[in-house]
């Protein structure tokens, strides 16, 4: 409460920014006053009469007045500039007469528009005057009678809704809108009662811009070309005003008057109530009662009422939080949560504010069995509230409906984690609803968010298959999809086609893992996929695009585990991996062998066995089994597969195991031609062969005498290990190897004579060569060489003779001698004799060699 200033008490003046004040108790007539805020006033002369009315706008430091220069019916209008100044008062950019004419009446009203391109006059007699153009200027504008009428005009307002502008005027009988912005000023006539004077004023954006006129019953809202809502406000209304999205409306009440917040109470019924209505959410933010109110205004940020005793009385707004906490307080306890949410809307709570009044609101609701209604609000806390405190409210089946609708938009605002969305389903399945659930499931990934593994693991324990398949499949959740199928539907041939429509890696991977669950169920589909799997995969669906220029394929060797019950369809794939691919693991080979070793092994139809045993011998010719040489002759063998061992024994130069194979069976034959075939290669088979046949009992004399007579050829066996390997034969006599040592014994004399007659040979040779050494050392060698030993001509000087006694000429020693110190002719012998000299000094260390060849 500011203390009382004395100002006018002239109820026309208009007090806007700054204070400006008329003053027609003060005896200074026609003074235009200022009052700032430090309250400190101050006038200017502005006419020689009176003031009668005044509008400062809003933002532009113009002030326009109307007020008489002399006595008599003739208003002047003044436009005054408040930035400039003429002798120490606000410049007079204009005046001109306020009647156009010479029609007297008197000015009941005025507003300009804050572009400055209109100003509106309302008169007395019903006629509003409007001006076009720059109102400062004369020259720029243009006057002209907008409006004709038999009843006073009591309020004007300008409306300016994007480029349109609309000219609110309102009697005493009627309100009318006028279109300004669009040619001839077309005009709506809005309703058939009027107001009176300062019962009229413009809303501000937050309720549209609407012209709220005052009646004794009701205030009326209107929009340039309808009539709005209207409030029911008892009381002779004297004055409305808009501030900050209140009405604030003065009005006689004759009721049961409140108490005065500035003074005694009441006495008198007839004083003035002053009511701040706040029209958004439909309350009073403020009532008191007042001696004679003269206006009330608007000015930094309050509200200033002036009564006719000369005081100013200031409202002040509460700031919003506390306003906010003592409305909630006071509509809470009336459970009025409704009104509360509105206000703290229309004051912009931040959304933790509004949150908490949803929950108390909720609560209410709950507390009062309107679970309904108290869901709907729980639901607005979504975001804010932890979604626990809602959801064990609503746990018990009973309330699973309200549960559900909960759930649900915690889902669709993407705030629920898997607890929720298990809960969910779980409410689905227990209200058997499927097509919430169906709509749930298929909503799309932007509208809906949840967790989709915990989706389908809630929807296969309930059993409802179908939807977890189409979850899986939608979100590419290839195993839960595979699994779904195999161990719940058994749907093993959709299955499979699935996989066949997977990426190489993911059918690769769930191929190994159901491998043998599909093998079982549907065996040559399995095999067929596994063929293209493992040669030249591409997906079905081309789910890994369409610019891959070559199929993946899969390991083939990895896959044998899953045809282990199914030979059949193994040898297929085994056979279809060698033909398409040469260069298949080794594995695959391995496999395929020992699938036709058994089957040949097992076969009783000759024919058949036959053609089994023609493949199994061409797998093992292929060439495919060197590095693995042990393994397929272990095959071989387990399976008795006689030609094969023969085969790989030959393979691998086991010319022995070959023998003792044949040795074992007793075929002879076969043991004599090993030898013939493969006694070159190792000679020791000759001396095994004689020495199997020497241990036989039976008559071997044919088979003694083959294998005698090549070890006779090749010298194989000195003939005393030949007698005491035969010795060991009970049925072999001497006429067995009678030949043979006769044989031996005669090659034996002529090898001695050979020997003898190569002896003395050495004897004479060496003596000669001794004679001759000391013949150089003793007496002098005399060269009679005539001819050259290279090019047998004659020999000339320079000439080269050797101690050997050959000659040479120079340049034939120079070109053929590869030595100074060699004689060319000689060195060809002399080399070979070196030669064998090193050799044996070589040989004098080589101990291991001398024990083996002893």
């Amino acid at each position: 409460l500011l203390p009382p200033v004395r100002l006018c008490g002239d109820g026309r003046c208009g007090l806007v920014t700054p204070f400006v004040c008329l003053n027609g108790d003060l005896h200074m007539e026609g003074q235009i006053w200022f009052l700032p805020r430090s309250l400190q006033l101050s006038s200017f002369q502005a006419y020689k009469l009176r003031v009668t009315h005044l509008y400062q706008l809003k933002q532009h430091s113009i002030l326009v007045s109307v007020g008489e220069d002399e006595e008599g019916i003739n208003p002047l209008v003044k436009v005054w500039n408040l930035e400039k100044r003429d002798g120490g008062n606000p410049l007079c950019t204009r005046i001109f007469p306020a009647i156009p004419g010479n029609k007297p009446t008197v000015v009941s009203c005025l507003t300009v528009h804050e572009n400055l391109n209109f100003m509106a006059i309302g008169f007395a007699d019903g006629s509003v005057v409007l001006t076009k153009g720059d109102i400062t200027r004369d020259r720029h504008s243009k006057t002209q009678v907008l409006h004709e009428g038999s009843y006073p005009v009591t309020g004007l307002a300008f409306r300016q809704s994007g480029k349109t502008t609309h000219l609110f005027v309102v009697t005493t009988e009627n309100i009318q809108s006028y279109t300004l912005s669009v040619k001839d000023y077309p005009h709506l006539e809005l309703d058939t009662h009027g107001c009176g004077l300062r019962c009229s004023s413009l809303s501000d954006p937050s309720q549209d811009l609407q012209f709220i006129v005052a009646g004794n019953e009701c205030v009326y809202l209107y929009q340039p070309d309808e009539r709005g809502p209207c409030f029911a406000f008892e009381g002779q209304k004297l004055i409305v005003h808009w501030y900050r999205g209140y009405l604030v409306v003065v009005s006689k009440d004759r009721k049961t008057s409140p108490k005065s917040e500035f003074g005694n109470e009441a006495q008198n019924a007839d004083k003035q109530v002053l009511n701040i209505y706040d029209l958004c959410n439909k309350f009073i933010a403020y009532s008191s009662i007042f001696d004679d109110i003269v206006d009330v205004l608007a000015e930094w940020g309050s509200l200033y009422v002036l009564t006719r005793d000369g005081k100013i009385h200031v409202l002040q707004e509460k700031d919003t939080q506390t306003k906010l906490e003592a409305c909630k307080l006071m509509l809470f306890r009336k459970n009025l949560f409704e009104m509360a949410i509105n206000l703290a809307k229309s004051h912009h709570l931040d959304s933790d504010g509004l949150s908490e009044i949803f929950r108390q609101y909720g609560d209410h609701l709950y507390n009062k069995g309107n679970h309904d209604g108290a869901i709907q609000q729980y639901i607005r806390t979504i975001g804010k509230l932890e979604p626990s405190y809602v959801i064990r409210k609503f746990l018990d089946a009973q309330r699973i409906h309200n549960l559900t609708a909960y759930l649900q938009t915690l889902h669709l605002q993407s705030l629920a984690n898997a607890d929720h969305t298990t809960l969910l389903l779980n409410c689905y399945t227990k209200l058997k609803d499927s097509s919430k659930l169906e709509e749930f499931i298929k909503t799309s990934e932007s509208e809906v968010h949840f967790d989709v593994e915990t989706a389908i693991k809630v929807l296969r324990q309930a059993g409802y298959y179908s939807h977890a398949v189409y979850l899986a499949e939608k979100h590419a959740h290839h195993e839960w999809y595979l699994k779904i199928q195999l161990e719940d539907i058994k749907n093993y041939q959709e299955a499979l086609c699935y996989i066949g429509k997977l990426p190489f890696e993911q059918a690769e991977s769930n191929m190994k893992r159901y491998g043998k669950i599909l093998m079982h169920h549907v065996p040559n589909e399995t095999t067929e996929l596994l063929k293209i799997l493992c040669t030249d995969y591409r997906p079905s669906g081309g789910s890994e695009g369409l610019g891959m220029l070559e199929g993946k394929r899969a390991n083939s060797e990895e896959f044998i585990p899953v045809f282990a019950n199914n030979s059949r369809e193994l040898k297929a794939f085994l056979e279809h991996m060698t033909e398409v691919q040469a260069d298949s693991p080794q594995g695959v080979y391995d496999t395929l062998l020992e699938l036709r070793l058994q089957n040949w092994a097992h076969e009783r139809d000759e024919q058949i066995k036959e053609k089994l045993h023609s493949e199994a011998l061409t797998l093992l010719k292929s060439g495919r089994f060197k590095t693995v040489f042990d393994k397929a002759l272990v095959l071989c063998q387990m399976h008795n597969f006689k030609d094969g061992v023969l085969y790989l024994y030959e393979q691998g130069k086991l010319f022995q195991q070959i023998m003792h194979y044949h040795m074992q069976n007793e075929q002879y034959k076969k043991v004599i031609e090993v030898c013939e075939l493969y006694g070159d290669q190792e000679a020791c088979l000759w001396e095994q062969a004689l020495g199997y046949f020497a241990r036989k009992e039976e008559d071997c004399k044919e088979y003694i005498a083959a294998v005698l007579k090549h070890i006779e050829n090749k010298n194989l066996m000195p003939p005393l290990l030949v007698v005491q390997t035969l010795a060991h034969n009970s049925t072999a006599t001497l006429s067995v190897i009678k030949d043979y040592l006769v044989n031996k014994l005669q090659k034996q004399t002529r090898q001695i004579e050979q020997d003898e007659q190569r002896i003395q040979k050495y004897r004479e040779e060496t003596t000669r060569i001794r004679q001759e050494i000391e013949e150089l050392k003793a007496s002098p060698k005399i060269f009679q060489k005539t001819k050259c030993s290279i090019c047998t001509s004659a020999l000339e000087l320079p000439s080269v003779h050797f101690l050997c006694g050959h000659s040479f000429h120079q340049h034939c020693f120079e070109s053929y001698s590869e030595s100074d110190a060699e004689c060319p002719t000689c060195l060809p012998e002399n080399r070979k004799v070196m030669d064998m000299i090193r050799a044996q000094e070589q040989k004098r260390d080589l101990h291991d060699q001398f024990q083996h060849q002893v």
